[in-house]
């Protein structure tokens, strides 16, 4: 079956429409840009190429969350102190030599600047 111009227009733009949507949720730092510190580590977290925290852990509006590491909630009475919290994720090995968290900060998955960001998100679980 053949398709008329004005089909293959629209499979094309409805195929834009779907990728654009993608590109957002693999992108959301760029997308983030303009909001809150707390948003845009909670975009940094979710996102797979980024913290992808919901690779090990169970985060509140997190979909398809692991379960790996601990379910992430109760933060800040977990770590009252952030800068604990940051050096957890900076290098967990820190704390658990035998831990399997990667470690976002002496490995550069993260900058300092998005380190922070995300730091910020967690500890409002």
């Amino acid at each position: 079956m053949r398709k008329s111009a004005s089909t293959t227009l629209a499979l094309a733009g409805a195929m834009s429409l779907v990728m654009g949507g993608l590109t957002a949720v693999t992108q959301p730092a760029n997308a983030a840009e303009g909001a809150s510190v707390i948003e845009q580590g909670k975009a940094l977290a979710f996102d797979r190429k980024k913290g992808n925290c919901l690779a090990c852990h169970e985060i509140k509006g997190g979909a398809m969350p692991g379960n790996i590491g601990p379910a992430l909630k109760n933060m800040a009475e977990s770590y009252p102190d952030k800068s604990e919290l940051r050096t957890v994720i900076w290098d967990m090995t820190k704390f658990n030599p035998n831990s399997i968290m990667p470690p976002f900060g002496k490995y550069k998955v993260l900058t300092e600047d998005e380190l922070d960001k995300v730091v910020e998100f967690i500890h409002t679980l």
